[in-house]
């Protein structure tokens, strides 16, 4: 009797250990594929990742008036807005990038209209960025848009960023003992043994290497197909983009066929919007900021800027921000 109740006890223990991984009730399902193939996207909403602290807009502002660009010096951008806008919208600014420093972090305390502080030179040109993405790329953002906030959360840098490595940018060494990244601890690729910098090749400019795994073409030479160095890049890249928006694979792709784009589900038009958009943000705007910088601000290769990639902003939510409105509140920053 004892050795029974021992053997209860022992499954009873098991069982719980076995339910440690799961979701306990209520979660969210969305079926996003084929029925039957056991795509359905499972959120839930008690997940910490879902707490963003994303600040309530400051209430609206007058219109009338004069002018922001009539008023102070040196105005490049948001000069049509009434001051009483361009106020409030600079004190949001504040809030979203530099809540402990204040305006002196971008601003010359003793004459504000000087660029001579280096993070104002940068600011104005993340404004126009952020005008940018929202006008030019809502098949990416949607009607949502982004603001300031979306990536900096409060941090002066944003906290997800990325620089060249060198070693493993596509392979650009090659000799014996060459690691590539590989088995190093990187959260960029979610720690996997894979390429510790897939972002080079295939986000650093507008036109960088296309995202391939499997040859377009059945007639394709041997000698021109992706290989297995690409195809781990790809992976590797693959593993960012699953970790920056909390999901698996089969929130794009569906199992049976990875490469089929008729089987794959909507976010995968999306998630592609999304990295031509990063491509186009990285080669136009930030790679070029890189004379502004400090040397403190660059990466460990001469010159090179901080650039953005899929975490900068979801930050392990499908949705940056749980999906929240970024724009309505703040229209000046919807279009250019």
């Amino acid at each position: 009797m004892k050795s029974l109740k021992s053997i209860l006890n022992l499954f009873f223990v098991a069982s719980l250990l076995g339910l440690v991984a799961c979701e306990r009730p209520p979660v969210e399902t969305t079926q996003v594929g084929y029925r039957g193939t056991a795509m359905v996207d499972v959120s839930n909403p008690r997940d910490p990742a879902a707490e963003t602290g994303y600040p309530a807009a400051m209430p609206a502002a007058p219109g009338a008036g004069p002018r922001a660009r009539d008023v102070y010096q040196n105005v490049q951008v948001l000069g049509d807005l009434s001051v009483a806008e361009f106020t409030r919208l600079m004190t949001t600014i504040t809030s979203w990038v530099s809540p402990e420093q204040g305006c002196n972090y971008c601003h010359n305390a003793a004459d504000l209209a000087s660029d001579a502080v280096y993070t104002k030179v940068v600011s104005r040109r993340m404004i126009q960025m952020t005008q940018h993405i929202n006008e030019d790329w809502s098949d990416h953002v949607g009607a949502n848009g982004v603001n300031c906030y979306t990536c900096h959360r409060g941090n002066n840098v944003p906290e997800y960023i990325w620089f060249e490595q060198g070693d493993s940018a596509f392979g650009n060494r090659h000799f014996v003992g060459w690691r590539d990244g590989q088995n190093l601890p990187s959260a960029g690729v979610a720690y996997t043994s894979l390429p510790s910098d897939p972002f080079t090749g295939y986000l650093g400019s507008a036109d960088s290497e296309s995202v391939r795994l499997a040859s377009a073409d059945a007639h394709t030479s041997p000698a021109t197909e992706p290989g297995v160095k690409r195809a781990e890049y790809t992976f590797a890249l693959m593993a960012n983009w699953s970790q920056s928006l909390g999901v698996n694979c089969t929130y794009c792709h569906t199992s049976a066929s990875f490469q089929n784009w008729e089987q794959s589900t909507p976010a995968r038009v999306t998630a592609y919007h999304g990295q031509n958009m990063v491509r186009s943000l990285n080669a136009d705007y930030l790679v070029p900021l890189g004379p502004e910088y400090p040397a403190n601000r660059l990466g460990p290769h001469e010159g090179d800027a901080p650039k953005a990639y899929c975490m900068t902003c979801h930050q392990g939510q499908k949705k940056p921000l749980g999906g929240a409105d970024a724009i309505s509140a703040y229209p000046s920053l919807a279009s250019e």
